[in-house]
């Protein structure tokens, strides 16, 4: 098993939205392994404004948890 994600802290808070980018990447990544799949899929979602607004639903969500773990970067 690829071990990718060693810690939820970043330096910013830009580091952490990319970071639940990835994190919201890789989830789809392990729901669904086939990258072919996904290439084929990726038409379908990526002109559905309902599927857009659900990806950024998660990405937010996982930001909120990156967010957290960083105390919210009051301490930089």
């Amino acid at each position: 098993m690829d071990l990718w994600l060693k810690s939820l802290i970043t330096d910013t808070p830009q580091e952490g939205f990319e970071l639940a980018i990835t994190m919201a990447r890789k989830g789809v990544a392990y729901t669904q392994p086939s990258a072919d799949v996904r290439d084929k899929l990726r038409s379908v979602y990526s002109e559905d404004p309902d599927s857009l607004t659900a990806a950024s639903q998660v990405i937010a969500i996982n930001f909120q948890t990156v967010a957290a773990a960083n105390n919210y970067w009051k301490d930089k």
